[in-house]
């Protein structure tokens, strides 16, 4: 049993060794399930009793282990809901996810009961593209650590992403994973020869053709000429203080001299961070505040320009209009608080988009009709959980002169099937504003930065990056990145970035591969219980 443990907290480490921001061990991600799958062999074949319930346990050991080192700096980011809260919203990335994985190990465990050991290989992928899946579609999403996101330090390896999406990279990872398995397996079982050299051909192969595939793709592709200037701010404020003590006005005096240093008459967009406008403004007023106004009395140098902002916005009802809204009963009517970009131009035109990937527990109370009664514990803890609206449908800002851009707010990042759809829309580029000061200096920053780039190879479309602190920064269709600033300083950058208008196929097609994996995870699932009912 020792052995086991040992197995699964080497393939946890070897996960993390694997992940991003690390460099040059991104070829880790290829065997470091070996041991994991080793360990739950082991079981399977072993005399112990309760045999699903120990692999459950060993392997949420060991992706318990890749997911708390990993992204170990999530808790400093929730402590803006409060520390007392911020350790049980805690549990989403570091338990939820591992409590998933093991499930899907769990299955493949119980599919290997009724059926042989290749076929339930083949579910357990299917298993894992299903959990991966559910991890970005229901209330408690943390789509953070899919397998796909792995490859974001080596995006010259993934050039296929424009067909694939992520998961793709999930496949690639997991089917490579399990012929090293099997290749092993042969070894300790004394297979013969013929079939030992078929599965290291196999590997072979599928280690080779999509890496050979990806860089000719990356070094053959040349974006459409089709310029725009753009600049992005990272003002550098500290986030406490930036909700605090520091004054609005302040913030955006900071805000425009930066942005008035690099601005030039052709200048096309300026973008700020996200809630980069921190006091609360009405959405039907906003051409009445004076920050609007400011922010418009900026622009009145550049004809053409166009400001992406963040903001703290509302809007109120007099009726419950969304199923967030909240009651005022001083004011007897509802109203809507929202994590806003806007788009403020030389016109009386104002364009609103409603950061709708939340993060649960911290933006968003997961499960609201089943959990209501744990909102006044969060908010008696100092948190805000529940608080922020959104919108069902992926948004799209077009300037005056028809370019159209994606608006992305901080955690939405790695939904690359949401930003494909405003891509889908019409968006030529990507706009992405956040604020990771809350993350501090770890590794949170520089992922949330590195997995913009396979967003940029999914749609072939620029990211233009502004992060209140943290990186900010330009990367282009290939997923290059062409500038970036540097940790805790104030500064802006100027590029000149290439608009595109091509789809590509994963922007049409969307999560194809994740939606046939859960077809056939929920046909496993149903064979299993099939199986079990029928002997």
């Amino acid at each position: 049993m020792k052995k086991n443990i040992f197995l699964s907290i080497l393939s946890g480490l070897l996960l993390w060794i694997a992940w991003p921001p690390t460099h040059y061990t991104t070829f880790l991600l290829f065997v470091a399930l070996v041991p994991m799958l080793i360990a739950i062999e082991n079981i399977i074949k072993s005399d112990l009793t309760k045999k699903g319930k120990k692999i459950f346990g060993t392997a949420f050991l060991g992706f318990f282990v890749w997911n708390t080192l990993s992204v170990y700096w999530v808790y400093n980011a929730l402590k803006i809901i409060g520390a007392a809260a911020a350790l049980p919203v805690s549990f989403i990335p570091y338990s939820l996810g591992p409590l998933l994985m093991a499930t899907a190990c769990w299955l493949y465990y119980r599919l290997r009961r009724v059926t042989n050991r290749s076929i339930s290989l083949i579910g357990l992928v299917c298993f894992w593209i299903a959990y991966e899946y559910l991890n970005q579609s229901w209330d408690l999403s943390f789509p953070w650590m899919t397998l796909g996101n792995g490859f974001a330090i080596t995006h010259q390896w993934v050039q296929w992403y424009e067909c694939t999406g992520v998961y793709g990279g999930t496949l690639w990872i997991l089917v490579l994973n399990i012929l090293s398995f099997l290749i092993w397996s042969g070894l300790r079982e004394g297979q013969n020869k013929a079939l030992r050299l078929k599965l290291i051909s196999a590997f072979v192969i599928v280690l080779t053709v999509p890496l050979s595939l990806s860089l000719y793709r990356y070094y053959s592709y040349t974006e459409q000429r089709d310029p725009s200037n753009v600049v992005v701010a990272q003002p550098n404020i500290d986030p406490y203080a930036k909700e605090s003590s520091m004054p609005p006005r302040k913030q955006l005096d900071i805000l425009t001299h930066i942005s008035d240093s690099l601005g030039q008459a052709n200048t096309e967009f300026f973008i700020w961070p996200e809630t980069a406008i921190p006091d609360a403004i009405s959405e039907d007023n906003i051409r009445s505040n004076a920050y609007y106004l400011l922010a418009q009395h900026f622009l009145n140098k550049y004809k053409n320009g166009n400001l992406i902002t963040g903001a703290e916005t509302y809007k109120i009802y007099n009726t419950q209009a969304t199923p967030t809204a909240t009651y005022d009963p001083r004011g007897h009517m509802y109203y809507d608080t929202f994590n806003t970009a806007v788009n403020i131009e030389n016109s009386a035109e104002v364009q609103f988009y409603h950061k709708s990937k939340l993060v649960p527990g911290a933006e968003a109370l997961p499960f609201p009709s089943a959990f209501a009664f744990l909102k006044p514990v969060f908010e008696h803890l100092g948190g805000a959980t529940g608080a922020y609206g959104s919108q069902k449908d992926p948004g799209v800002f077009y300037s005056q002169s028809g370019i159209g851009v994606d608006p992305v707010i901080c955690y939405e990042t790695p939904w690359g099937d949401w930003i494909a759809g405003s891509v889908k829309k019409g968006a030529q580029f990507i706009a992405l504003i956040t604020n990771d000061g809350w993350w501090e200096d770890t590794p949170g920053k520089d992922q949330h930065f590195d997995y913009a780039k396979l967003r940029a190879i999914e749609t072939r479309r620029w990211v233009c990056q502004s992060a209140n602190t943290g990186i900010s920064g330009f990367i282009n269709q290939r997923g290059d990145v062409v500038q970036q600033s540097k940790w805790w300083v104030q500064t802006a950058l100027k590029q000149n970035i290439n608009l595109n208008t091509e789809l590509t196929f994963y922007v049409l097609h969307g999560d194809y591969i994740a939606k046939i994996g859960c077809v056939l995870a929920v046909l496993g699932m149903l064979f299993i219980v099939f199986r079990i009912f029928k002997k």
